[in-house]
């Protein structure tokens, strides 16, 4: 790759285009329904990332191979990737959401595309759901997330030796996951244990409220959920970190107990719309090899080839490659 490819990649990455670029592009965004410019995708990272680690920009990267010209937005808490990391831990959600929203409606060439597309890593899955049904503007057209806690966390995995962040975060958790902490630890905001459900009706900050759980409904979510054309929710087959792992399929886990989403009044009485996506082709659930965040480059291409790309593209293959993983009949 040339030095001059290079940097055009890392001007795409998130920077602020130069107003002549903007102008170009929304132009071609508004030539017709011939037009074969890539939607823009923003992406949000997992738990201890940052939006400009290496892996994300490779992730760029990819995206930028699989549609060139891709414009790709990694979302951010802060210019400074060492205090990005830092609120991937520390902060109210709430606010990280509502940053994003504005982040977003103000970019120069977000803000005047027709849609977008949306990946999220972990629990930046969950968060750009939370985009979807609180903002929108512009709209994400597929959403994709990899092994994100949408139906919360009874608990993490064990965090790595050396990440006393980390260790600190998941401690107080533990300690007493509906005080203070329900403005303050990111994690603690999408704890969900069944058998504290009450008190996570009470209390939760974040995740009960972008479940549309509590007796009063936010219609808009619903709404909002509903125009998706593809939401794809990827489980890591061997995921220890994330418990439980199918949190990631919105199932509900009480011990030994399963109760898989279209058999829980979430799906049944549509109080997020994701019934209404099923029926329409368009709520797919997808399995991933390997531990938690352990995605090959081949099936992230698989993913932007699928779903990613221009506006008016084929819809994506309702089916993964062979050896991928996958079972939308659930």
């Amino acid at each position: 790759m040339s030095i001059l490819h290079r940097l055009l990649l890392f001007l795409r990455f998130g920077s602020l285009l130069a107003a002549s670029s903007d102008e170009s592009l929304v132009h071609r965004f508004n030539d017709g329904d011939d037009d074969d410019t890539p939607l823009p995708l923003v992406i949000w990272h997992g738990l201890g990332d940052a939006y400009n680690a290496d892996g994300m920009r490779l992730v760029g990267e990819l995206a930028e191979k699989a549609h060139p010209g891709t414009l790709v937005y990694p979302i951010r808490m802060d210019e400074y990737g060492p205090r990005d990391r830092y609120d991937s831990f520390i902060g109210n959600l709430t606010e990280h959401i509502a940053k994003a929203c504005a982040d977003i409606a103000a970019h120069p060439i977000l803000s005047t595309a027709p849609a977008i597309d949306a990946l999220g890593f972990s629990q930046g899955g969950q968060f750009l759901r939370a985009y979807v049904e609180r903002c929108n503007k512009p709209p994400v057209r597929s959403l994709v997330t990899f092994g994100s806690q949408h139906n919360g966390i009874i608990r993490f995995g064990d965090c790595d030796t050396s990440d006393f962040i980390c260790k600190i975060a998941m401690g107080l958790i533990h300690g007493s996951p509906w005080g203070s902490v329900q403005s303050t630890l990111v994690p603690a905001q999408y704890f969900r244990d069944p058998e504290q459900y009450e008190d996570y009706l009470k209390y939760s900050n974040f995740l009960a409220d972008i479940n549309n759980e509590r007796e009063v409904k936010n219609a808009t979510y619903k709404e909002n959920i509903k125009k998706l054309e593809s939401f794809v929710m990827y489980m890591f087959e061997e995921d220890e970190k994330v418990i439980p792992k199918e949190t990631s399929w919105f199932e509900e886990v009480n011990g030994t107990e399963h109760t898989p989403l279209r058999a829980r009044k979430l799906y049944t009485e549509d109080w997020l719309g994701l019934r209404e996506l099923d029926r329409k082709g368009g709520l797919k659930f997808r399995t991933a090899p390997g531990a938690h965040m352990a995605i090959s480059d081949e099936l992230l291409m698989e993913v932007f080839d699928s779903f990613f790309g221009p506006l008016n593209r084929q819809r994506g293959r309702s089916e993964p490659r062979p050896g991928l993983g996958g079972d939308d009949e659930l």
